[in-house]
């Protein structure tokens, strides 16, 4: 079994807070590891050791920098099936999908490495003689990077490489159904000889250490990935305190089939986006807008592509899709199912894997239905559970589309311009792709949303280091 443990200034430290014992939700007879939790002390020596590392570390050259992310890059890229194994047992994405993610992780670290030597500012004219003005960009300071468990891999190093890379040294709070990747990781990155202090890790319950990073020690920034809930309220706290956050929260991501769409193409982005991890992105498919006219035929398509579904343990090769991550996540997503059975109509359930009884398995599932206020159509499942609307024009499906409180990814499919342009014009989402399924951004793109989806920032691409960083305006009067 693997076991936690903190990384701090450079060292590791087991801390005894309490223990979880973190379950296989493929199979829940197989224990994964043991999670050693946290307490205040641990925050705050955190924080004194990024603050000590902030001050060598800010002040090395971009070009520097990049070279730990080089080397932390190539040992990741080294262990990929390791770390890849371990993610799929902890919290059940399928393994080939899991490795893919790992990857994604290297090839982030590469992109924000090689921003250590773009040029990070501009000469502005001045109105007097013989005086220089410009700009440049200058890390924060100590960043507090809080993450999900659903992108194990990814969403830590969409955050934590381009804060470092800026010259902030990092507390990560992982999730804690993600916590063994993520001292997997930290070691992983150690071995690069990343200095101490710069990267620091302590794994604990929000409801233990996360006030403690929030409240009691003076962060520069904080960046979060998890539920709106807790993003909201991270928000009002590090308004509070003028902490500089960004919050990355929940979907309800609409996918519009109009009468032109080509099926045969459709279908599979339709399923991939609602039911691939098992339902659990913030990007997934979790309304279906079809066009009246090509209605009946989806169905029946869908029907066929879903009934063929291949739910597996993680470890599958096979797997198209996995269990939920744990036994809360399975309690909340059956309770939708539920749901559906009681008040929608079923259009269709995938099939039950053998190994059912054993883990945390839900069929994937599409209902119908249910009007446009119902929670199966306004509140995120974060599950494999799908809602499908029928609407009688164009029009009428981008009002479907943007009756949401969330605006985080919509996609459209269709064969005609007027109408593609005029959703990515219209349609009331951070992220809008036509002929796409709603999941999967590409790294080098901005991520986030709008309303409440995001607190109005972005993630990824070139958009981070702007977060990550703030203008100083310099001028020299050299008369």
């Amino acid at each position: 079994m693997v076991n936690s443990q903190n990384w701090i200034g450079g060292e590791w430290i087991t801390p005894n807070a309490g223990e979880i014992v973190i379950k296989n939700p493929s199979n829940v007879q197989d224990d994964v590891g043991v999670l050693h939790l946290s307490d205040a002390s641990h925050v705050i020596q955190a924080d004194q050791a990024a603050r000590i590392a902030f001050a060598s570390w800010s002040r090395l050259t971009g070009a520097a920098r990049a070279e730990y992310l080089y080397k932390m890059a190539a040992a990741l890229e080294a262990r990929l099936v390791e770390v890849a194994t371990l993610a799929s047992m902890e919290m059940g994405k399928p393994i080939m999908e899991m490795r893919g993610e790992v990857m994604r992780g290297v090839n982030l670290l590469r992109y924000y490495a090689a921003e250590g030597v773009r040029a990070n500012g501009s000469v502005i004219p001045s109105n007097e003689a013989n005086v220089l003005q410009y700009t440049k960009r200058v890390p924060l300071g100590v960043v507090g990077i809080i993450t999900p468990w659903n992108f194990p891999v990814a969403i830590p190093i969409w955050k934590i490489a381009p804060a470092l890379i800026c010259g902030n040294t990092v507390i990560w709070k992982p999730a804690e159904f993600a916590s063994l990747t993520a001292s997997r990781l930290v070691e992983i990155f150690a071995s690069a000889d990343l200095p101490a202090g710069v990267l620091n890790l302590v794994i604990g319950k929000g409801s233990q250490i996360g006030d403690v990073l929030l409240e009691q020690i003076l962060l520069n920034a904080v960046s979060f990935t998890g539920s709106t809930s807790t993003g909201t309220r991270i928000a009002e706290i590090c308004a509070r305190r003028n902490i500089k956050y960004q919050t990355e929260m929940g979907g309800k991501n609409a996918a519009i089939v109009l009468n032109d769409a080509n099926l045969d193409k459709t279908i599979p982005m339709i399923i991939s986006g609602a039911f691939r991890s098992a339902g659990q992105k913030c990007t997934a498919t979790s309304r279906i807008i079809v066009e009246n006219g090509i209605y009946e035929p989806f169905v029946d398509a869908l029907k066929k592509a879903v009934s063929a579904i291949k739910l597996a343990p993680s470890l599958d090769p096979a797997a198209y899709l996995g269990p939920v991550a744990s036994a809360s996540q399975h309690k909340t997503v059956m309770s939708y199912v539920t749901m559906a059975r009681e008040q929608a109509e079923i259009v269709v359930e995938g099939p039950s894997p053998a190994e059912a009884k054993q883990g945390h398995y839900i069929r994937p599932l599409v209902a119908a239905g249910v009007d446009t206020d119902h929670p199966l159509i306004q509140e995120e499942i974060f599950g494999p559970v799908a809602a499908l609307l029928k609407a009688s024009d164009f029009e009428e499906t981008i009002a479907l589309c943007n009756r949401t409180i969330f605006g985080l990814s919509a996609s459209l499919f269709t064969q005609n311009l007027v109408h593609a342009l005029r959703f990515l014009d219209e349609a009331q989402a951070g992220m809008v792709r036509v002929n796409q399924e709603t999941a999967g951004v590409e790294y080098q793109a901005p991520f986030g949303g709008m309303k409440l989806s995001s607190s109005h920032t972005r993630e990824q691409g070139q958009a981070a280091l702007d977060f990550y960083t703030e203008i100083k305006t310099c001028a020299v009067s050299y008369a």
